[in-house]
């Protein structure tokens, strides 16, 4: 009987206590939680999370619950930002060390160190290639035996991974290897056409980690051509991606796309954003019934430089009197500041006073500022725009629920959208400074 007590209160520890993934951060005052996921090829699910010790150590422990598969560890917010994949085969404890400059180190884990030797050695390679071409040395003989070590180490590294799941990652970056001599244009032209050959766009492996979109976004951004401008290159190499993955499902077409529009949305290349939405995106939202990305991108469309900018209704004087008006119907300058703003936000107590300063010395120039307040209620905004009585003032109730704010997309206060005489947004300036620059006429690029 003491056996079997033993033997049960031994068993759920042997049941759930499996295996361990621990680490060190440097500098470790720079870090202080961590975040595990499971990521699946649709959905990240919260694992567990870790304290990070004044040494920077950090452990999770995990159970027989925490299957094989591909694990996000966060470090940091934003967390889509701050993090990095590990893979977890269920067989072996994970020990690593993480610095932001020099990033991940696996000190043990067979399928990690396995990836990361593999990277390594790839990129050695590749790095051989490009000082050969940039060398424009004739050795032919050299050039050969650079590919033969590319072909010899890649096919050594997916024998040696055979039945891991690093192997689905060392078999899906398999490059363009050319079996005899090319030329440095041939070679770039070769290399271009065949960089998704090797990509299932349905490997769930892959789907469940950050390797497709690093390649999208690889291409996109990486593969140049010297007749076209910038943007008309992006747009060719996303007609170039979406053709190469057209087998892929709905969903997974639609999850890569929007992390690249996000992308361009993030750098502010509206067009090419615009283009996403236009081209693909839309279509795909409408075609799994994903509302809120409908609306995502039809918002970012109608805000963005060009466009003419949402309606909303206002109050103006006419008179002695206050008469309603919408903002399309204004007609009363040339340029319009429309500037969102709160009573209780102390930057905007600030920059408003600055803003009302520095347009007095430009009356001639017809400039109307259109101030929407997004406030809890209406108090303190009454006894604040006494002070600027040459601004058309718009009571924003509601704060970050109102209708207006919503339609321009606004997450912070202030936030300027410059609008030329025919209501359409010429400019949206990051801050003030900015502002002023664009409204002197030397706003830099």
């Amino acid at each position: 009987m003491k056996r079997l007590l033993f033997l049960a209160i031994l068993f759920p520890g042997l049941l759930f206590a499996q295996h361990t993934i621990k680490g060190v951060f440097s500098p470790p005052e720079d870090y202080k939680f961590a975040l595990l996921y499971k990521v699946n090829p649709t959905v990240s699910v919260y694992v567990k999370n870790a304290e990070v010790k004044k040494d920077g150590s950090f452990k999770f422990q995990l159970d027989s619950t925490n299957t094989k598969g591909i694990y996000r560890l966060v470090y940091a917010v934003p967390q889509e930002d701050y993090n990095f994949d590990i893979i977890y085969n269920g067989k072996e404890d994970i020990e690593l060390t993480f610095n932001s400059e020099t990033g991940v180190d696996f000190k043990k884990s067979v399928e990690n160190r396995m990836l990361a030797s593999y990277t390594s050695s790839m990129f050695k390679v590749t790095g051989s290639i490009s000082n050969y071409f940039h060398q424009a040395t004739k050795d032919t003989l050299a050039l050969k035996a650079i590919f033969k070590t590319q072909y010899d180490t890649q096919n050594s590294y997916e024998k040696a991974s055979k039945g891991m799941i690093a192997s689905h990652f060392i078999k899906a970056n398999r490059p363009y290897m050319p079996k005899k001599v090319e030329s440095v244009g041939t070679y770039t032209k070769n290399l271009k056409l065949h960089f998704f050959d090797a990509i299932d766009f349905n490997n769930t492996t892959l789907l469940s980690s950050n390797f497709l979109t690093e390649k999208m976004l690889n291409y996109v951004f990486g593969v140049s051509s010297d007749d076209k401008s910038r943007f008309a290159n992006y747009k060719k190499n996303i007609d170039v991606f979406c053709t190469k993955m057209k087998l892929a499902s709905p969903e997974i077409k639609s999850n890569l796309l929007t992390e690249l529009w996000q992308q361009m949305a993030d750098l502010n290349y509206e067009e090419v954003a615009n283009y996403i939405a236009d081209t693909y995106l839309i279509d795909l939202a409408v075609s799994l019934n994903n509302q809120l990305l409908l609306n995502a991108l039809i918002q970012y469309k109608d805000i963005s430089i060009g466009s003419k900018a949402p309606d909303f209704s206002l109050e103006i004087k006419n008179g002695n009197k206050k008469v309603s008006a919408k903002l399309s119907e204004l007609n009363i300058a040339e340029t319009y500041i429309l500037i969102f703003w709160s009573s209780e936000c102390s930057h905007c107590l600030e920059e408003i006073p600055q803003l009302q300063s520095f347009l007095k010395a430009k009356e001639k120039e017809h400039i109307k500022v259109i101030a929407v307040a997004l406030e809890d209620n209406d108090k303190q905004w009454r006894y604040k725009i006494q002070s600027f009585p040459e601004f058309i003032h718009v009571l924003g109730l509601g704060k970050w629920d109102n209708a207006i704010g919503n339609k321009y997309g606004v997450s912070a206060t202030p936030t300027y959208f410059i609008l030329n005489k025919n209501k359409e947004i010429t400019d949206k300036p990051s801050d003030f400074e900015d502002l002023k620059n664009f409204i002197s006429g030397h706003k830099a690029d």
